[in-house]
């Protein structure tokens, strides 16, 4: 074995992250007392949406989940329009109640529309953590739900000032639904020991850099925010500009300021970074690269050594000798994001 062989980081598959969640799905399945039926709607001709959804429809098989697809639009013909008829396959799921848990295959049509048929989806159904109601619990660092609240106007529920010490539900609540990629990914950073099991619930990622790189509504942004309100320092950079996501105060400039005696945030706060991605990725613990193209790759030259890398596009993000620097290098998260999705559910 040459040298430079033996210094490669780790290749991790996402198989021995998502085995570990099997039994825990398993047994939560054996407590239902209706077998949970399942809902993927595919309204695309897109050949990722279709092969997730076979990917789905095997899993829910494989673990007992009862899993229907519902082909609206250019699913059906090519005659069809893109994404024709999704919103009234929403509603009538919605509506359904032999179903328990709806899917939509995105994208669709675009951030705005596809936003828009998000929020049609019941929050009582949403498996996916994508309705307003379970973004902005995310966003706020508000962890458990009261049920009900679901069905309210507004989110009820406020933050426990206690939130960093508490890990078990209280009384009469549970969690709230965190989207399924940003989810998979903390799982894989939990299971690779970047988060910190010693430390408080709500602070294990403390003293970790992290750099989230693509900040889109449905992975990005709500996988630093998840991140920083877990103690990361975390740079977010998108095609337009770098921000950092942290919960920590910022230290006085001017000495004539006290300093806060506050130890961090009840929830992340955002500050324009100015950092370059290249200054950012060399502070960086931790490399998370979702964005949507072939020709766009992080290069390794830049990386922290040590670092763990984690692609989450479908596309490969990172180049071929990424593991000549990363200590451990994860080149996919979908079956991790296909057991939390079930979790969910």
């Amino acid at each position: 074995m040459s040298e430079a062989t033996a210094r490669q980081g780790l290749l991790l598959k996402a198989d021995p992250i998502a085995a570990t969640f099997r039994d825990e799905v398993k047994d939560s399945l054996a407590k239902c007392t209706t077998r949970p039926r399942l809902v993927g709607i595919l309204a695309t001709s897109s050949s990722p949406s279709k092969y997730y959804a076979e990917f789905t429809r095997k899993q829910c098989e494989d673990l007992g989940v009862e899993f229907t697809l519902k082909l609206t639009g250019a699913a059906i013909s090519p005659d069809l329009g893109e994404g024709e008829g999704v919103e009234e396959a929403i509603i009538e799921a919605n509506e359904d109640e032999s179903i328990h848990g709806i899917m939509v295959y995105f994208p669709i049509f675009g951030v705005v529309q596809d936003h828009y048929l998000q929020q049609i989806v019941s929050p009582l159904k949403d498996v996916e953590g994508l309705h307003f109601k379970f973004h902005y619990n995310l966003y706020h660092n508000i962890r458990f739900i009261e049920p009900m609240s679901l069905l309210a106007s507004t989110n009820t529920l406020p933050v426990p000032t206690d939130i960093a010490d508490r890990e078990e539900l209280p009384a009469g609540t549970v969690k709230s639904i965190i989207p399924c990629t940003p989810l998979a990914v903390v799982k894989c950073l939990e299971f690779t020991g970047v988060y910190n099991k010693i430390l408080p619930y709500g602070d294990r990622a403390y003293g970790k850099t992290i750099t989230v790189i693509n900040r889109s509504e449905v992975v990005g942004r709500p996988l630093a925010a998840l991140l920083a309100n877990d103690g990361a320092r975390v740079i977010s950079v998108d095609i337009n500009s770098i921000q950092e996501y942290t919960k920590r105060p910022r230290v006085p400039t001017d000495t004539t300021e006290s300093l806060t005696v506050q130890r961090y945030h009840p929830r992340h706060v955002v500050h324009p970074s100015h950092l370059s991605l290249q200054e950012a990725l060399a502070l960086s613990d931790v490399v998370i690269s979702a964005v949507p193209s072939q020709s766009y790759k992080v290069k390794t030259e830049w990386l922290k050594d040590g670092c763990v890398c984690i692609n989450v596009s479908g596309e490969k993000n990172f180049e071929k000798d990424v593991r000549d620097k990363a200590s451990i290098y994860i080149p996919a998260v979908g079956k991790v994001t296909i057991f939390m999705l079930i979790r969910n559910l």
